[in-house]
């Protein structure tokens, strides 16, 4: 319900602000059921105790408060019977019922109980600043009925103080409960908005790993299916190769298609569906610099001719800054292989702990254009690049003299 809903529109036009410890439900909870039957049944039997009382003669309270015309007893029990039935609806009409109970304040007796409920219905589903003004205008309506119908044996001011405390305990008390259900509400509204926010971090985190593993995919997917196009190119423009080059060649496309299809349905397979943490396989362990050697040992293979120089101790270069390292020295092989096939390669691998991690790349610019270029997504130097940023370093790339180029720089931690 929004605050311009009739339970909303209170004595004055501030109490439509919108009040979080009181919205009025449309249906009511099994608690609302027994509260209201609760309060509903005491205003009854108040009442109807009262109005018995005043009936009798004899009884303390007529002797207390002196003989009470039979009409104003009569009004009182009418009066104060459709007050407490009231209790019944007092939260979907609690401006009515609160302006009608304020009216027999000043003169009824038997509506005393109804009241109180009242005010402390009040405290509990309004702002403070509402129950504060309709706490004092009840006081003032107790100030009439101290005239009205003075009590035997007190004097004014004290059955008038008497009447003003009653009503602020009860004021107090509606307080303390509505603090405590606010409290309640800031409780949940935090839990929920902590519990939003997890859910947001995990799926940040679901993609942040799948984009990870798209650049793993490329990295690793296309320098197998460069040395798919390089030997199934040998094997088409050689027929006449002898058996033997002609078997290791198949060997190669068959072992390269082997595992690229592997890494492939590993990959397709997280990024349609991801498992949960619980279910997750062991990753497993993503080469580093120790793995150097075997990648320069494919891209000769392949026809490359590839001089590598590794002056860092593999093993104690960090496995992050390892990681980054080979993928960069991967991806710079397969462009050469794509753009300056059988060209020599030149891999430096140069650093210490404190200073950072080296790599340059360097081949010589293509003369002609290949007649069947391989094939690539032109992203692959831009991932590297986000690579090195992302491991704390740079990368850059480009021509110098008749070479191109890549060098990056990686941080190593002393």
């Amino acid at each position: 319900m929004g605050a311009s809903s009739p339970e909303y529109r209170w004595l004055w036009p501030s109490a439509l602000a919108a009040d979080p410890a009181g919205p009025l439900a449309a249906r009511r909870s099994t608690r609302d059921w027994a509260v209201d039957s609760l309060c509903f049944l005491l205003a009854i039997a108040f009442t109807a105790w009262i109005v018995v009382e005043l009936l009798d003669p004899a009884s303390e309270t007529a002797k207390t408060w002196g003989t009470t015309p039979i009409w104003l007893t009569a009004v009182d029990a009418v009066a104060s019977t459709i007050a407490a039935i009231g209790l019944w609806w007092r939260r979907r009409f609690l401006t009515a019922l609160a302006v009608y109970s304020l009216l027999l304040t000043t003169f009824s007796m038997a509506s005393a109980l109804t009241q109180l409920i009242v005010v402390f219905t009040v405290g509990v589903h309004r702002r403070f600043a509402v129950l504060a003004g309709y706490t004092a205008l009840v006081i003032a309506a107790n100030a009439v009925f101290a005239v009205a119908r003075p009590e035997g044996g007190l004097g004014y001011w004290e059955a008038f103080g008497w009447g003003a405390a009653i009503n602020v305990v009860a004021a107090l008390w509606a307080m303390i409960i509505r603090g405590r259900r606010q409290l309640i509400v800031t409780w949940r509204d935090r839990a929920e908005r902590a519990e939003s926010e997890q859910r947001l971090r995990v799926a940040q985190a679901r993609v942040l790993e799948r984009t990870r593993i798209a650049r793993e995919m490329h990295d690793v997917l296309a320098h197998r299916i460069s040395l798919l196009s390089l030997h199934a190119g040998a094997l088409e423009f050689r027929p006449g190769a002898p058996p033997e080059e002609i078997a290791g060649a198949a060997a190669v496309v068959r072992s390269s298609a082997h595992q690229a299809l592997q890494d492939l349905r590993v990959v397709i397979g997280v990024l349609r569906t991801g498992q949960p943490e619980d279910e997750q396989t062991p990753e497993r362990p993503q080469p580093t610099l120790s793995a150097l050697p075997t990648l320069a040992d494919e891209s000769r293979s392949a026809g490359n001719r590839v001089r590598l120089q590794i002056n860092a101790d593999p093993e104690s270069v960090p496995a992050a800054t390892g990681r980054a390292a080979y993928r960069i020295v991967q991806e710079g092989l397969t462009n050469a292989r794509k753009h300056a096939h059988g060209a020599a390669v030149r891999v430096v691998v140069d650093g210490e702990p404190g200073e950072g991690l080296s790599i340059e790349v360097r081949n010589p610019m293509p003369v002609t254009v290949p007649a069947r270029p391989i094939p690539g997504t032109g992203m692959g130097l831009i991932g590297l690049a986000e690579r090195a940023l992302l491991a704390g370093g740079r990368l850059d790339h480009g021509r110098v003299d008749d070479d191109f180029v890549l060098t990056a720089w990686l941080p190593w931690p002393p």
